[in-house]
């Protein structure tokens, strides 16, 4: 294997990861992991820029060879070709992505940006970079090939991949190795966008959580020498060329407010089409390699008579910005657009969602800005003022990272007349999608995949550890028939306060807390008339080995018990022990304090 790796990893990355000797001799002169990090730092940066150039000439070469054309103007090319190569390219291109995610591809689906916060959060930023290079290459064809969806995520995993593999050869800690998965997520998205700043605060606001000055300055480090090297390549121009737009009139902000609640409706609905076509193909009972073919054939039937819904989208975008589309295309090409990436992204197509988020805040704020302008012409501002506000509000709400979001829009276009109006639609949309769905489209995601990662390390300390790690098999069992006297003299000797009450066979029936003795502790006559099962708490909730802490607080909370019985499974109700809510807080401090310490120890280091 470490022969190979030259020819897997290439020659630039193994060039940072033959810098691990000397990483750590400097690491050991210098003791100063912040000044070693900028130029790691700076170096991903390069490594990422290069990889980020190289991603984008792989879809234009395929599209070539699809298309007939390199350039990203696929429009007016498409509109020329005869019916049967607009059916035949997708589909034939989703046979190919098929077939590599079947033999190739770990857990046969595309990664995105949902596997690089994966990672942040639960593999302290380690990533596999063979992982990144498969998922670069099914995306290079899927975009290729026509599939609607957007370039950026791929190659925020792209880049987070790349750094997760220098992390590997480096032997950073958890903690340095957090920093630099940051500093190649911002080299991507400044590289992708030619936007350093939105680069940053991309980084720091969706992936790393943050803003602290340790992870700050080598983010900015890695996205600067990003937007250097593809400024040198790509030249310098936003990827949208537009004129200068402004608000005529105060009255116009009541109109930006309601367009920030539709943008926010549109959001919702993108991405619940997107989720509701992932269930349909799943449960298809036919063979997986052919689900993304079938999802061509789909997207080409929908591009024969709208080409504009094929790949990034940018070319449509651009030309709602500049007014150039009519009302009712606009308004055709927001169902049709989330048509198409609802189905190319559920069959397994590779691509993101933020051109598409982008594509489809165009085209709703275009359409609202023509309405607002015939029912008040003398007050609006102009229809691509309104594509701008709405294309920010529509990508923010889905993203779930507003700030990054108003900047990347800004940085893409040139255009900071309209600050206050985007960031009051921005900021309306993404409240109501977040008081709607609560959560962002990347963790809705993981969510699916039965991933919670909104209550941090911390809930997922509580999420890996299982009752079957604190189980305690030392606790006190009673036969159903056991006297109340007996019971009462026992307790003395109880250390938690708890009996497991079972029956003959065994078999729990309930427990019993001096809690549910109370009322007869002090009445001797009944001692001889009933037994444990009469006073056993018989609807006390039972766990099972495999729960997790999480789920013991959440029942425990509910029923306001301390000690729960564990069963073997649901339909055998036979005792394996007991679990204590003093044990299960004990575990997770520990386990907190444990990760605690480790961080605190590799940044000192």
């Amino acid at each position: 294997m470490a022969s190979a790796a030259p020819l897997a990893f290439g020659p630039g990355v193994e060039f940072v990861m033959s810098l691990a000797g000397q990483f750590a001799r400097a690491r050991r002169i210098l003791r100063n992991d912040q000044a070693l990090m900028a130029v790691v730092a700076a170096l991903i940066g390069v490594l990422v820029a290069y990889a980020a150039i190289a991603f984008r000439l792989g879809i234009g070469g395929v599209q070539w060879l699809s298309y007939g054309i390199y350039a990203e103007r696929l429009i007016g090319r498409v509109a020329e070709l005869p019916i049967w190569q607009v059916l035949l390219v997708p589909t034939a291109g989703g046979l190919l992505v098929g077939l590599f995610l079947h033999f190739i591809m770990p857990g046969g689906r595309p990664m995105g940006v949902a596997h690089v916060i994966e990672a942040m959060a639960l593999r302290n930023g380690r990533m596999r970079l063979r992982d990144g290079l498969a998922a670069a290459s099914v995306s290079v064809v899927s975009l290729g090939v026509g599939a609607s969806a957007g370039r950026e995520g791929p190659m925020v995993h792209l880049g987070a991949a790349i750094a997760g593999g220098a992390t590997r050869r480096l032997g950073l800690s958890p903690h340095l190795a957090r920093t630099l998965l940051g500093c190649g997520v911002a080299a991507s998205v400044a590289a992708s966008f030619n936007a350093p700043i939105a680069g940053v605060f991309f980084a720091l606001e969706v992936i790393i959580g943050h803003y602290a000055l340790s992870a700050f300055a080598p983010v900015v480090i890695a996205s600067v020498a990003g937007t250097v090297i593809c400024r040198a390549h790509l030249g310098e121009q936003p990827a949208f060329l537009l004129p200068q737009f402004g608000i005529h009139s105060v009255w116009e902000f009541p109109a930006f407010m309601v367009l920030g609640a539709v943008c926010a409706a549109v959001a919702i609905i993108f991405m619940w089409s997107i989720f509701y076509a992932e269930r349909v193909v799943d449960s298809l009972k036919v063979p997986d390699w052919v689900k993304p073919a079938a999802g061509g054939l789909a997207v080409g039937a929908i591009a024969v008579e709208f080409p504009h819904v094929l790949g990034v989208g940018y070319e449509a975008t651009d030309a709602a910005l500049n007014e150039l589309l009519p009302l009712w295309l606009l308004l055709m090409l927001i169902p049709l657009k989330t048509a198409a990436t609802a189905i190319s992204i559920g069959c397994r197509f590779g691509g993101g969602v933020f051109s598409p988020s982008l594509y489809l805040g165009a085209m709703t704020g275009g359409a609202f800005g023509i309405i607002a302008a015939a029912a008040f012409p003398h007050l609006a501002a102009s229809q691509g003022a309104y594509a701008i506000v709405g294309m920010s509000a529509v990508a923010a709400a889905t993203l779930g990272a507003p700030i990054s979001t108003i900047l990347i829009v800004f940085e893409l276009t040139g255009d900071y007349q309209i600050t206050v109006a985007v960031m009051v639609a921005t900021s309306i949309a993404t409240v109501i999608v977040q008081q709607v769905g609560g959560r962002s489209f990347f963790h809705w995601q993981l969510e699916n995949r039965g991933l919670n990662l909104r209550g941090g390390r911390a809930r997922h300390l509580l999420q890996t550890l299982t009752v079957r790690d604190i189980l305690a098999k030392d606790f006190d069992k009673i036969p159903e028939r056991t006297s109340i006297a007996e019971i009462k003299s026992l307790f003395s000797r109880l250390p938690h306060g708890t009996f497991v009450v079972v029956d003959d066979s065994d078999k729990l029936v309930g427990t019993i807390s001096f809690a549910d003795l109370k009322h007869i502790a002090f009445d001797s006559g009944l001692d001889s008339l009933i037994n444990a099962r009469d006073v056993a708490h018989t609807q006390a909730p039972a766990q099972l080995p495999d729960d997790t802490l999480e789920e013991v607080l959440a029942v425990m909370d509910v029923s306001g018990e301390e000690h729960l019985a564990v069963i073997a499974a649901p339909d055998d109700q036979s005792v394996m022990g007991i679990v204590h809510h003093s044990d299960v807080l004990r575990a997770y401090n520990r386990a907190l304090l444990e990760a605690q310490a480790e961080e605190h120890d590799d940044s000192r280091r």
